[in-house]
């Protein structure tokens, strides 16, 4: 399962935007949007909050369940690796996104 939350949350990790986690996840853009304005856990088509976690995972995301091994005992996201030196989260897709 993941959570709303969480999905805002781990794109804030990644510096994306909902259009971006769409292309990422071959997922629609208002699906997104309804997936985030969700309440508590996100419901949909399983197919659906596949493809979003694998992006995520793909992009180097881990989500964290209830009593996930973790400093603490709720959800969460994280890096799947320490980031590098200067901060910024790994590249997800296209350097060239964005370029007019």
């Amino acid at each position: 399962m993941i959570t709303s939350a969480q999905m805002r949350a781990a794109r804030a990790l990644l510096g994306i935007d909902q259009r971006q986690l769409a292309e990422l996840s071959g997922v629609s853009l208002p699906t997104i949007q309804r997936m985030e304005a969700s309440e508590g856990n996100v419901r949909g088509v399983v197919d659906t909050l596949t493809k979003v976690v694998e992006a995520l995972d793909r992009a180097g995301i881990v989500l964290l369940g209830d009593n996930a091994p973790s400093q603490g005992g709720g959800r969460g996201v994280r890096f799947k690796e320490p980031g590098p030196p200067n901060g910024r989260p790994p590249q997800t897709g296209n350097d060239d996104a964005g370029a007019k």
